[in-house]
């Protein structure tokens, strides 16, 4: 694995009183592996879980999102939780009509998993993350942990701690995969706990699209569900992965995230981020752009009512000279919802050329709604090119009354409104199936009105 700089991110160290309860997780429940490296990599996250404290309003990443209200103390690791089986809309592939080349369902649903003989014969390897553990011992453990540190927070710890669910897909050395691969994590029941832990690796010269999928009923948000996951994603030289992924948790769900890809010189990184769901969510999405000619443009979309709350940090790290970066989130807010986006465009001493936009939009429907937008540029080098921008705006009074003059009512105007705010997004979606997911969405949350 290629030597990478020490990148500086947004950590949680402070050892101030915890404000909630430790998890009732044991140690007994680390997983089960014969790989002494592997074994070693969840207990030493184990220790650095216990050691590290609760993130609370007091530290910056977190000061804008109120964790006390997670009851820690109800949630369950049950292995033998199933549900009914996901609806087939979940199960259909959205980025073509064509023939998917391998797909993965996991979580409280029985497990399946397929890949095309082809692939296979080529030395791909997509599976799930426990059968990864025990017939990928040595792949897994040169590539956990390197990406994605296990003591960045008590979450990301004790996801890499527990996490036995998830997906490693290896696409080795000029490999190019031409149809989508896809993955589903499906949960629910009652104070269910779910920790997962996605690997993607993309060998040099290597393409494929991957498109992962997390979701689960909505149920009563008195019946609070857990999840903890990590995504460490790997893009080789001349490699170009598309990955699409979208969240579509209940309601009920409280959701913590640390995910970061390393893209390597002349690598394409393409990140269609979807959040329609969750109580609560706190994601960190890092890209760390490590040799010239790397690139990345990260595309977000976020819709939400009632009294969710969505966090998003991102950071776009230039480590190199002549790398781009390109991300625009947009969302839409209704209700008493809120939304915090926290960006950071980051020029390493010595990276000239660098070429970095961040810009990230927001429209509010209701009076109640909030949205922080905090974007935020660090540049150690000259001759570089980095721009940012934040807006948080209302419906435009001419536009609607315009709208109306023509005779449309008044609902079927502010989806139109709303559908053209998310235009440039779904613009940069090259998959209609992502598109159409996102048009529905929007749809269902404009019914609630």
């Amino acid at each position: 694995m290629p030597n990478a700089p020490k990148i500086i991110t947004r950590k949680t160290p402070s050892r101030r009183r915890e404000s909630l309860a430790d998890f009732s997780f044991s140690i007994d429940q680390l997983p089960e592996v014969k790989h002494t490296a592997l074994r070693e990599y969840h207990r030493s996250a184990w220790e650095a879980y216990q050691s590290l404290p609760f993130p609370t309003l007091k530290d910056e990443a977190w000061r804008r999102t109120d964790i006390r209200g997670l009851k820690t103390e109800t949630f369950s690791l049950d292995s033998d939780n199933q549900l009914d089986s996901p609806p087939e809309r979940f199960l259909n592939p959205i980025v073509t009509d064509e023939y998917r080349m391998g797909q993965i369902v996991s979580g409280a649903v029985k497990p399946a998993q397929s890949l095309d003989p082809s692939l296979a014969e080529q030395g791909v390897i997509f599976t799930d993350f426990h059968t990864a553990e025990m017939e990928q011992p040595d792949l897994l453990a040169g590539i956990l942990g390197d990406i994605v540190l296990p003591d960045e927070d008590k979450f990301s710890a004790l996801a890499a701690a527990l996490g036995t669910e998830g997906v490693l897909l290896y696409v080795p050395k000029n490999v190019i995969i031409e149809q989508p691969l896809h993955s589903l994590y499906w949960g629910g029941g009652e104070n269910m706990a779910y920790i997962n832990h996605l690997v993607i690796y993309v060998e040099d010269g290597a393409q494929v699209t991957f498109v992962h999928e997390s979701a689960s009923p909505n149920e009563d948000e008195g019946n609070q569900i857990f999840h903890d996951g990590i995504v460490e994603i790997y893009v080789g030289r001349n490699a170009r992965l598309n990955f699409v992924e979208l969240q579509s948790w209940g309601k009920n769900v409280w959701s913590f995230t640390r995910e970061r890809a390393r893209v390597m010189g002349d690598g394409t990184l393409e990140w269609i981020f979807g959040a329609m769901g969750t109580h609560l969510t706190k994601n960190f999405s890092d890209i760390d752009l490590m040799e010239p000619g790397a690139m990345a443009r990260m595309s977000g979309f976020y819709f939400t009512s009632g009294d969710q709350h969505l966090d998003h940090d991102t950071q776009q790290n230039h480590m190199a000279k002549d790398t781009t970066s390109d991300l625009l989130y947009k969302g839409a807010l209704m209700d008493e919802s809120r939304s915090v986006w926290q960006g950071m465009i980051y020029v390493a001493p010595g990276a000239i050329g660098t070429d970095g936009y961040q810009a990230n939009r927001n429209l509010v429907l209701s009076k109640g709604a909030r949205a922080d937008s905090i974007p935020g540029l660090e540049i150690l080098a000259d001759d570089v090119r980095c721009t940012h921008g934040a807006t948080v705006g209302k419906i435009d009074e001419d536009e609607m009354f315009y709208l109306l003059s023509r005779g449309i009512p008044k609902t079927d105007a502010e989806e139109l409104i709303v559908s053209g705010f998310f235009a440039p997004i779904m613009a940069r979606i090259p998959f209609e199936g992502v598109q159409t997911r996102f048009a529905e969405a929007i749809r269902e949350k404009m019914s609630e009105r």
